[in-house]
């Protein structure tokens, strides 16, 4: 196992020290939730094309239960493992790139990445419930789930296997929501 980890501060640093400051601004914009928000309205304009009102609702009401169960598993890791995040360990912390400062207010323990689990989890969901012809915007969640979760290393509050950890269970929890909600449709709508 410490071989493991010990890879994976390596994998880190070299990750996180191929920035640059003419990328921070880039990634820092990746990295913060709040600029998904224009994502998230079209793919829910998206599924009210694709199913009405009453199916939407129940999108929107599976949607924020995966969240929610996503976040409370990634915050029971985070407690029961209490892995340092790359800036509270003293492997790293002088010797990588940290792009903002709000590692440090972010508690100190990073295992797993919740914004990785998280745009995973979306992404999959969509990705699963949308109608194939949407293909090229199952292509871009998934991109932008993809740039999301490299931002946290980028950034320095994660460690790669935090984020492979985060990408694997987002899509599991995506893909389990996708299918019960598919249930319900089937169940309640024939």
């Amino acid at each position: 196992m410490e071989t493991i980890l010990q890879f994976d501060k390596d994998l880190f640093l070299f990750l996180n020290n191929l920035g640059n400051s003419n990328w921070d601004n880039f990634w820092v914009f990746v990295t913060n939730k709040l600029n998904s928000i224009p994502i998230y309205l079209v793919l829910l304009f998206l599924t009210y094309r694709q199913f009405g009102i009453k199916k939407t609702l129940f999108v929107l009401v599976a949607v924020a239960l995966m969240i929610l169960c996503v976040d409370q598993l990634a915050n029971f890791f985070k407690y029961g493992i209490k892995r340092l995040r790359p800036c509270f360990d003293s492997d790293v912390n002088m010797i990588m790139r940290q792009v903002l400062d709000s590692c440090l207010h972010r508690g100190q323990f990073g295992y797993f990445s919740a914004h990785a689990a998280n745009s995973f989890a979306v992404a999959i969901f969509f990705s699963s419930i949308l109608k194939t012809n949407r293909k090229a915007v199952v292509i871009f969640i998934l991109i932008w789930a993809s740039l999301v979760a490299y931002s946290r290393i980028y950034i320095g509050v994660h460690f790669p296997l935090d984020v492979f950890t985060g990408i694997f269970l987002g899509a599991l929890f995506g893909w389990i929501f996708s299918k019960l909600l598919q249930r319900i449709f089937t169940k309640k709508y024939g």
